[in-house]
């Protein structure tokens, strides 16, 4: 597998790479250079009818296959990703822009994510109710049918498999729809599958623009719809399957807070903030946005981010540095906008605030101080590499900071105190929690937001109830 420059993508539908219907081609372009990558397929909503029947004709024969058989076939694409670990990496920096050594801990984290599913296949039990009664009650979990993948650009590859992994195992199949700026390694896993013995249609991949998710989400042959990406887009999403009452599990945006208490160890809540709020030049769902940090300390911290914003590397991100671009240029003018607006609506640049005079879409880490909570750039996510630092003088007014925003996705608390710690974590409405660290938790955790941040679970256990619904079957066993 090679990613060469002006290569034609096509679409992979039924177990074969396929034209679009338009005959159309997009071009994706590195975020590091501007200059196009290679040509994508521009699919149709007529493209996604052939992916969806291609999906449904593959039902019968994939959900004939055992539990254990579904999982042998998943444990197979983890060994194959990891196989071509190295240009599948390669295809996620050139395409999303992310540092090299990230991309490979991107494909790595789908890899274990393959195999921990896999591994949980024999285990998607159903449960006997006791009746009291000559009768026995019981439930069965049985997949939905279609599932519908639609991807964000932040990072492809694991978001891929947190939601294509549960969904095989339970025994449905699935149509993936990429973002139209990050559509490549899509369909190198997608071949990947064909690879490791997944039966044609059972995995399908439509490229394209806006048409094709849009088609997917309000398709009345899909039985549930996985999306990732801005609260938005999540409603529309939401609205658009509620036409044919087709569930939906939404990852969507957050504002996270990361407390910083007065006995915190400051260098270790430092280190992890910076990789929270610059790990992915800020492109993430879950990253610390807000730094909330108590007055006594606020000073020193603010003097120690800044120490390590300033410390970045940032280049291409094949070239491995610390930090690389943002994904593509509107997004990197949204990101100045907002730092723009953080100067007008009266905070202070501690350091970083400008894009970087060369070609790609490259933007300093950039501190914020002097912020009040109801900036725009303190409530709104801004998905780039902009923290913005908040003190406060009681334990009480952090938490009412961390939960003054719409969205509830992630958290974190850093003291030494681990009742302070506990408490002040049980009071942050988020759905994960981070203490003393930033991003923990391994692939069991399950991963999902409070508020408007989402609806349902990824990872874990937890991931299988988007995919699984619940029978319940009552015998009668009273003799005549």
């Amino acid at each position: 597998m090679s990613l060469a420059t002006n290569e034609r993508y096509r679409m992979f539908i039924g177990g074969e790479l396929v034209e679009s219907t338009s005959g159309e081609y997009r071009e994706t372009i590195d975020p590091a250079t501007e200059e196009p990558i290679a040509e994508f397929a521009a699919g149709t909503s007529e493209d996604v009818d052939r992916a969806v029947a291609a999906a449904r004709d593959a039902l019968p024969e994939w959900q004939a296959k055992t539990p254990t058989e579904r999982g042998e076939v998943v444990q197979r694409l983890a060994d194959v990703v990891r196989e071509n670990a190295e240009s599948l990496a390669e295809v996620e920096t050139r395409d999303q822009g992310k540092p090299l050594s990230d991309s490979r801990g991107a494909v790595e984290g789908l890899a274990q994510t393959l195999e921990y599913y896999a591994g949980a296949a024999g285990k998607l039990e159903g449960k006997s109710i006791p009746t009291g009664g000559e009768e026995v009650d019981f439930t069965v979990r049985e997949p939905y049918g279609v599932s519908a993948q639609i991807i964000p650009w932040n990072a492809p590859l694991n978001l891929m498999g947190q939601g294509t992994a549960p969904a095989l195992v339970a025994g449905n199949t699935v149509v993936i729809k990429p973002a139209p700026t990050t559509p490549l390694s899509a369909v190198h896993l997608a071949e990947l599958f064909e690879d490791a013995g997944v039966p044609d249609g059972v995995v399908n991949v439509v490229t394209g623009g806006t048409e094709p998710g849009a088609a997917l989400s309000g398709h009345e042959d899909v039985d549930t719809v996985s999306f990732t990406g801005s609260v938005q887009t999540g409603a529309a999403v939401m609205e658009s399957a509620a036409a044919n009452i087709t569930p939906v599990t939404l990852e969507l945006g957050g504002k996270n807070p990361a407390v910083v208490l007065p006995d915190a160890d400051l260098e270790e809540a430092a280190d992890a903030i910076a990789l929270g709020i610059f790990m992915n030049t800020g492109q993430i769902c879950a990253a610390a946005d807000r730094a909330i940090v108590h007055e006594d300390v606020y000073d020193e911290f603010l003097d120690l981010i800044v120490e390590r914003a300033e410390a970045y590397e940032l280049g291409d991100g094949i070239d491995d540095p610390d930090m690389g671009p943002l994904n593509y240029e509107a997004h990197f003018e949204k990101v100045m906008d907002y730092i723009d607006l953080g100067v007008e609506e009266g905070a202070t640049i501690e350091t970083g605030g400008e894009a970087l005079d060369r070609e790609g879409y490259f933007v300093e880490p950039t501190v914020f101080s002097d912020v009040e909570t109801d900036m725009r750039i303190a409530q709104e996510e801004i998905f780039g590499p902009v923290l913005c630092v908040i003190p406060f003088s009681e334990r009480r007014e952090a938490i009412d900071i961390a939960n003054d925003v719409e969205m509830g996705l992630t958290g974190g608390v850093f003291s030494n105190d681990v009742r302070a710690a506990l408490n002040t974590a049980e009071q942050i409405e988020a759905g994960s929690i981070y203490v003393n660290q930033w991003f923990g938790g391994p692939i069991g955790a399950p991963f999902g937001g409070f508020k408007k941040s989402g609806i349902g679970r990824e990872m874990g256990m937890e991931a299988f109830d988007s995919y699984l619904q619940t029978k319940n079957i009552c015998v009668n066993l009273t003799e005549r």
